[in-house]
């Protein structure tokens, strides 16, 4: 991931140094037999587990009555690790049900008065309404108002007590404190919430041309919220949601809900294990408006996109020690070994690379720990192949900023195969969702930016499996070096019909567009309004940026073909151009950079990308192929 100081100065946060000693440095001289994952329990004595950790957990309890370090079994002090864990989704039935007589926390969704006509520039009216201490008629309709009618008026109640930040549920994804009722039948007491959908005109229809400002998505927003609330109140096994008609895919509430409890446990052990609504079982959907088939069948669609997610997620969250090359390759084997026949997975070793050429990606390799890992996936629909596709994602697993080392932020560049974990996270969803009438293969040139007496240095020429060569003036540039081998590939020996790429590219992108929205480079506008529409429908945001030619010159080199550097400006749109060399000319490709949204400081791995890519090669099975 090529970062300049400038960008630096926007985005690097300096963090103390951690040092190995006693005990810790012990657990490092491990043995090399090999320990089979297993489930953690957490303290609370739970009878199951969301989430898989390593055998560090597993004895834990063995090596503190032992007074010695927990031996970690991925990796010896020789030999390099083979395999990266996942972790699953959580294990919660959601379903539709006609009732939330029975659950231990009913939620309840409601909508806001409607948005006055005059609404749309109103910062100083909103600024007087939240002034204003007067509190507006509760209006209730629906089931909401059943609800209210048989328990006594308690639902009017909760609503004005908390209107400054409820607004009778005009704000989206808000949740009043929960207050606890008593059955009139069995007497018992169960908890209630009320959560906003928003002010009412957001399930009324809306043109395509409209403009509107608020992006957010109902349903995730349901999903997200309805999980945290699982979470924060505990001891709850089943959970009611009471929902009028809501406009929207129940697809995204699933997917938002199941991302939600997603924890990462992997290298945690004893107290430090957290785990999410961990008493939870059953979350029941109650509307009069779904429940068939159709809709049953979308939030499995979810579950299955969420896994996608999850993945994506794990790859990014692993350590360099966990994930390398080989172990990344050992991810995408496991891919199509759980995808039911429909993906197949072919590596291609050094000498394999060799064969075609791949210069520019071996180069980069040379520094690596362990051997190159060119990683092909290969899924095919059922019915006629509409159009073929190719996903290409940029896999450094570490990146050290090779000769030109990084000074800042080398901490954090695990996160730059974040490309490869969207483009394998989608593979694994899209196994699961078996979109028809498309084939796509997912491709990923797996490697490190390391230094040793092989790597690459500043000045090197390498020659690309296209026969273009490019001299290196900068060894921090290395992803788009990887991926123009990549884009051979796809380009020339697989034939895709159109290739989309995802990568941390540049830091450039993160300034441009901070750390929400990734950046999108092509020349071709029906690909980029796809692209548009997945970003919009998927909620991971997007921007087109411009491909500028007259900065081709910025990549001019005095001895090569071109070179890996742009000027001291405009780094992102010289990083997109430089892989437009690698594509044939009048061939549908886009560059996707997503070095912002990857991460979040707070957080960790986001899994972006993920729902964009698996959404976007569905919708390819659905268009006629061109001619």
């Amino acid at each position: 991931m090529m970062m300049s100081a400038k960008a630096f100065s926007f985005v690097a946060r300096r963090h103390a140094a951690k040092v190995l000693t006693g005990t810790a440095a012990a657990a490092l001289v491990v043995s090399q037999q090999p320990t089979p994952a297993v489930v953690a329990l957490s303290s609370s004595s739970s009878s199951r587990s969301h989430h898989a950790t390593t055998a560090l957990a597993m004895s834990a309890k063995d090596d503190n009555e032992n007074n010695v370090g927990p031996p970690f079994t991925t990796w010896t002090f020789d030999k390099h690790c083979e395999t990266m864990e996942f972790n699953t989704v959580a294990d919660v039935k959601l379903e539709f049900g006609e009732s939330s007589e029975d659950a231990d926390l009913v939620v309840i969704g409601i909508y806001g008065p409607p948005k006055k006509d005059d609404d749309d520039d109103d910062d100083e009216e909103k600024k007087d309404d939240d002034d204003d201490d007067t509190v507006p008629p509760v209006e209730l309709t629906g089931m909401a108002k059943e609800f209210d009618d048989a328990n006594n008026g308690w639902l009017t109640q909760i609503l004005e007590d908390n209107y400054k930040d409820f607004k009778h549920g005009g704000a989206v994804g808000k949740l009043t404190p929960p207050l606890g009722v008593a059955s009139s039948n069995d007497k018992k007491l169960r908890r209630v919430v009320l959560l906003g959908l928003g002010p009412a005109k957001a399930v009324e229809k809306k043109d395509d041309d409209d403009d509107d400002d608020d992006d957010t998505n109902l349903m995730s927003a349901i999903g997200g919220a309805v999980a945290k609330q699982c979470d924060e109140l505990k001891k709850v096994k089943t959970c009611a949601v009471v929902l009028p008609v809501v406009e929207g895919s129940y697809k995204d509430l699933s997917t938002e809900f199941y991302n939600s409890l997603y924890s990462d446990n992997r290298y945690r052990t004893g107290d430090k294990v957290v785990q999410k609504a961990s008493d939870l079982e059953t979350v029941t959907l109650v509307t009069s408006a779904a429940g068939g088939g159709d809709e049953a069948s979308l939030l499995t669609q979810g579950q299955q996109l969420a896994k996608g997610v999850t993945l994506t997620k794990d790859i990014v969250n692993a350590p360099h020690n966990v994930l390398n090359s080989e172990s990344l390759a050992n991810v995408a084997k496991r891919i199509a070994e759980e995808s039911n026949g429909r993906i197949t997975c072919t590596i291609l070793n050094k000498e394999e690379c060799e064969e075609r050429g791949m210069g520019a990606y071996l180069g980069v390799a040379r520094g690596s720990e362990t051997q190159p890992q060119f990683i092909h996936l290969t899924y095919k629909g059922e019915g006629p192949v509409q159009k073929k596709v190719g996903i290409v994602g940029k896999g450094l697993l570490f990146d050290t900023g090779g000769y030109n080392i990084k000074t800042q932020m080398m901490e954090l560049m695990k996160f730059d195969c974040g490309g490869s974990a969207a483009v394998l996270g989608a593979a694994r969803a899209v196994g699961e969702l078996a979109p028809e009438g498309v084939e796509a293969h997912f491709i990923v040139a797996a490697c490190e930016n390391m230094i040793n007496e092989r790597a690459y240095v500043p000045s090197d020429v390498l020659t690309a499996s296209n026969g273009k060569t490019i001299e290196v003036l900068n060894t921090d540039a290395e992803g788009r070096l990887t991926l123009a081998d990549a884009l051979v590939y796809a380009d020339k020996e697989v034939g895709c019909d159109a290739i989309i790429e995802l990568s941390t590219l540049t830091g450039a992108c993160m300034i441009s567009l901070g750390k929400e929205v990734c950046g999108v480079w092509t020349n071709d506008n029906d690909l980029a309004k796809s692209l548009e529409s997945c970003s919009k429908d998927t909620q991971e945001k997007s921007w087109r940026m411009p491909m500028e030619k007259s900065y081709n010159k910025l990549l001019e080199s005095k001895i090569a073909d071109m070179s890996n550097l742009g000027g001291p400006y405009g780094g992102a749109i010289t990083a997109a151009l430089f892989l437009q060399n690698f594509v044939s000319p009048k061939k549908p490709f886009a560059h996707i950079d997503i070095a912002g949204p990857v991460w979040d400081d707070k957080v960790g791995a986001t899994g972006f990308g993920a729902k964009l890519v698996s959404e976007w090669i569905a919708r390819q099975g659905q268009s006629k192929k061109e001619e």
